[in-house]
């Protein structure tokens, strides 16, 4: 199977060694208590919080394999230095023709939230925003397949 690489900001590597500590830790003491209590009410036959119980435990054990895989083979960017051009971890301001301007946080793919304005570097905007500076004009392909343009007016770190 051929996968892509994926690529996580420092922050969002941590978040998921977070995330994967809770999971081994919390979330799996919880679940072996729900277990317990469930195999205490007898017949496992017919016992539906038992049922809810083993399969809460198999979507935990899926996700912190899914964890270990993107932690082990995942790509970590440091922000770079110098002259300051959008990478992964900077949030650009962009501007349309008409003005109105949109903020994004280019981040890698697994750390993408659409309502935070969190966007991955594989995203359209955020692949055509990757090495420019402030003043270029990004052209990019929506999925519709129109082209749009866009002002970088501003980049942070």
């Amino acid at each position: 199977m051929a996968t892509n690489e994926m690529t996580l900001t420092p922050e969002g590597r941590a978040k998921l060694i977070e995330e994967l500590e809770w999971r081994e830790g919390e979330k799996n003491a919880e679940i072996i208590e729900a277990i317990k209590e469930a195999r205490a009410q007898g017949d496992l036959s017919e016992n539906a919080e038992y049922d809810a119980a083993k399969e809460e435990q198999a979507k935990n054990v899926a996700r912190i394999n899914e964890i270990r895989q993107i932690i082990s083979t995942a790509r970590v960017v440091e922000m770079a230095t110098g002259e300051l051009s959008v990478s992964l971890g900077c949030t650009v301001e962009l501007a349309d023709a008409k003005g109105k301007k949109t903020s994004y946080t280019i981040v890698g793919t697994t750390e993408t939230d659409v309502l935070a304005n969190r966007i991955s570097n594989d995203s359209p905007v955020g692949a055509a925003a990757i090495g420019h500076v402030v003043g270029d004009v990004i052209s990019y392909t929506t999925p519709s397949g129109k082209t749009r343009e866009l002002t970088i007016t501003n980049i942070t770190r």
